[in-house]
């Protein structure tokens, strides 16, 4: 039996509190920042034009798409920055951290000037808003998915750590919920003119609280453990060097993965409205229907990989991806109803939950303490700068030179890049992430060898 199956007993009340506060407080936080992220992709077709003036909307919108890209180049950055700080102080301090930078740069955007009054002075501000949007969230995935992975039980790490998709899946869901709203109380000219800027200021405000709930929240224990060595190499990339083979395989299990998560959520509604014809509503509730009910679905799948392990649930997302992207992409393309179009959208979603579910705990499992946040931030955010970032971008490029299909295959190749990781890396289930779990293992695999003696 292996350890992550043995159960020592229910833990205390204190406990379980302690772990429902940090289940709390890491998702909704992590909700929050990924709100701000993804409402720049939800409502960029209602303010592209405010800043790049043209009449080629899909000219428009490879632009404002290049600079939802280059957010992604800042993500290492933070990535590097907060993960290290996540790995030496704490944490907690860097969750507290990234939302209080998400907070300033949703307030920038919600104040920065169209063409109109400040010429590409506008578009100036809202770049430097998505640098540190970028930054943010680089550190806010790693110090969320620690610290989610940390704070769980062993034998529910799977579980645990899949609320932090079902968290960015909410952050998202907020977003298209709010632009329904609008798209339902507001003209396509307000929407154009000052009701995009909303969401930004209410993202804003929700960081503010999210802030204050999050400096409740308590350190793991398997940092507090670590935390009590002095150690000057921790979270450095000296120390990362020294698992460069764990961070290579974060990067190609990752590629994958972001490269469909991408296309499957943000880019899906861009596809529907230019590709299929569809009414920019009706392809918003396409998303948000869909959205919800994938988010329904990654604890599930998160405790199915509690009980058999993640490797079968990453394999069945990338053959899925690798096989499954060109007749369901092509298929959404001549979508002419919501529920075709649902239907196929939740198809491909389904799929990508293999790989959603549990990513962050695979890539934490890989990492010891002393540099386990900085060792799941920076390949992990090299990887979606190269590709999840640029995802929207290269389907936009080849549909603007009249080869949209090819993108399908380079969604396909990804994937297989990622199977191949998937089917010659170990699993990583029963990894210990501290001492005392090592520690419980021993003695349970001690009482499990003297019974099977008996």
């Amino acid at each position: 039996m292996p350890p992550s199956a043995v159960t020592l007993g229910p833990p205390p009340s204190d406990e379980r509190r302690r772990r429902r506060l940090a289940l709390v407080g890491g998702s909704l936080g992590n909700l929050v920042e990924w709100y701000d992220w993804f409402v720049y992709a939800s409502f960029a077709i209602y303010f592209a034009d405010s800043f790049f003036p043209g009449d080629n909307p899909t000219t428009q919108l490879m632009n404002t798409a290049g600079i939802f890209a280059v957010g992604f180049l800042m993500r290492p950055v933070g990535g590097w920055i907060l993960g290290r700080a996540a790995d030496r102080h704490g944490r907690k301090s860097a969750l507290t951290l990234t939302v209080t930078m998400m907070s300033a740069a949703a307030l920038l955007i919600a104040v920065a000037p169209t063409y109109g009054q400040a010429g590409y002075f506008g578009a100036v501000v809202l770049l430097l808003a998505r640098l540190l949007q970028g930054m943010s969230i680089g550190g806010e995935y790693a110090a969320s998915a620690t610290y989610l992975t940390e704070a769980s039980a062993r034998d529910r790490r799977g579980l645990g750590s899949s609320f932090q998709y079902v968290s960015m899946t909410c952050g998202q869901l907020l977003g298209l919920a709010i632009l329904i709203t609008m798209q339902h109380t507001l003209t396509k000219e307000q929407l154009g003119s000052w009701g995009w800027r909303v969401p930004f200021a209410l993202g804003a405000v929700f960081a503010v609280v999210v802030f204050w709930l999050r400096r409740r929240l308590q350190e793991t224990d398997a940092f507090k453990e670590d935390g009590a060595h002095d150690d000057s190499a921790r979270g450095s990339l000296k120390a990362l060097w020294e698992h460069r083979r764990q961070a290579g395989l974060v990067m190609a299990l990752t590629l994958g993965g972001t490269v469909a998560y991408y296309t499957y959520t943000t880019y899906l509604t861009k596809y529907l409205v230019g590709s299929a014809g569809m009414a920019k509503t009706t392809a918003t509730l396409v998303s948000f229907t869909a959205l919800a009910l994938f988010a329904a679905l990654q604890p599930l799948a998160g405790m199915l990989s509690d009980r058999i392990g993640r490797r079968p649930l990453l394999i069945t997302f990338a053959v899925g991806c690798t096989v499954g992207t060109y007749p369901i992409m092509t298929a959404l393309g001549s979508a002419s109803s919501y529920w075709s179009a649902l239907g196929l959208s939740l198809l491909a979603l389904v799929i990508v939950t293999g790989y959603t579910s549990i990513n962050a705990a695979v890539k934490a499992e890989l990492f010891p303490t002393r540099v386990r946040a900085l060792g799941v931030a920076l390949p992990y955010a090299v990887a979606n700068a190269l590709f999840g970032g640029t995802a929207e971008y290269v389907a936009l490029w080849f549909k603007n030179g009249g080869h949209e299909k090819m993108f399908f295959w380079y969604v396909s190749g990804c994937a297989l890049v990622s199977l191949v990781t998937y089917v010659l890396m170990p699993d990583t289930r029963d990894a210990a992430l501290s001492r005392a779990e090592e520690e419980a293992g021993a003695r349970s695999g001690a009482a499990a060898a003297a019974g099977a003696a008996r």
